[in-house]
């Protein structure tokens, strides 16, 4: 961000699966993009009484959330220079909208007024800003192509993209499409509208993002502070399948590597990154919606120094 600073390792939260003890039994929080907390009593107690729901004093105690995992922010990020919600420009492609939830993941409180910001590659594995340097391709499709699910593992020594490989890189053209930065509003929420990206070697479909507090909105950006949290967003199979037959999509040329071949996804849904999404499953190019909450931890630095590719930032994937 336009004067982020990053500060010394604060002192570490050691968040995990928490529980809230509700009337005598253990209830878990769940919290949604709305900003929903529900907590439900056990019901398997024997005896009268079995089925007494929580209280309202009961339910207000919250609970929490695994904290969303890290990941490396890989080689194509550029420190915000468009402080937008519509990061589209003029790229074609299915249209998407993301719609981000960030609450502390020790309290589920939601955190407004801090800078969300996300890029990824467009509907040909191309990021503004590198598309000297960027692996994807286009054009007519060969007639022996392969279709549905590629098998094999990602070539070694592929080109990064993401994957940490290399480092970060300066940008070599002054391209700017498919990136932004916003701001929460009081729920924690913050809307992004955009492309469904597309994908290159040696990744699967994915969504950059990082988040940054305690810094201030000026009319020059979003001025110190420091990055809580750099991740990643992930799309399922279907819906990679269901875009790849829809232009330009279906006139990428390059392998594609699956969500369970990916060397950073974590595997564990929701906790890893992976968007739950709402699209018309007949016509996947009238528009994709989705959505996921970031539990972070404010008070921490992971501005992607600390992260090592595939690991998670929790001991308990679910």
């Amino acid at each position: 961000m336009t004067g982020n600073e990053n500060q010394g390792p604060a002192h570490k939260r050691n968040v995990t699966r928490r529980k809230v003890v509700v009337a005598g039994g253990a209830a878990v929080a769940a919290v949604g993009v709305g900003g929903t907390l529900a907590a439900t009593a056990n019901a398997g107690q024997s005896g009268k009484g079995a089925a007494t729901k929580a209280s309202a004093s009961s339910t207000s105690a919250e609970a929490c959330y695994t904290l969303t995992s890290e990941t490396t922010e890989g080689p194509y990020y550029i420190d915000a220079d468009k402080l937008r919600a519509d990061i589209t420009e003029d790229k074609e492609g299915i249209p998407l909208t993301l719609r981000l939830k960030v609450i502390d993941a020790e309290n589920c409180k939601p955190l407004k007024n801090v800078a969300v910001d996300i890029w990824h590659c467009d509907a040909l594995g191309i990021y503004s800003g590198y598309e000297a340097s960027s692996t994807g391709g286009g054009g007519t499709a060969p007639t022996d192509a392969p279709s549905g699910t590629p098998t094999g593992e990602p070539p070694s020594g592929a080109p990064s993209g993401g994957t940490g490989g290399g480092g970060h890189q300066e940008p070599t053209d002054d391209e700017r499409y498919l990136r932004g930065t916003w701001k929460t509003d009081k729920h924690g929420e913050v809307v992004f509208k955009t492309v469904f990206p597309g994908w290159y070697q040696g990744r699967c479909v994915h969504i950059h993002t990082k988040v940054h507090v305690d810094g201030t909105w000026t009319d020059a950006g979003y001025e110190g502070g420091h990055t809580c949290h750099t991740g990643q967003f992930f799309f399922d199979e279907e819906s990679v399948l269901a875009s790849a037959e829809v232009e330009p999509y279906s006139t990428s040329t390059t392998e594609r590597t699956t969500l369970t071949e990916d060397t950073i996804y974590d595997q564990s849904g929701t906790t890893g990154g992976l968007l739950k999404l709402k699209y018309n499953k007949k016509n996947i190019a009238k528009g994709v919606t989705g959505s996921i909450t970031m539990g972070v931890a404010p008070d921490e630095t992971h501005d992607s120094t600390d992260t090592v590719p595939g690991a998670t930032a929790s001991a308990s994937a679910s």
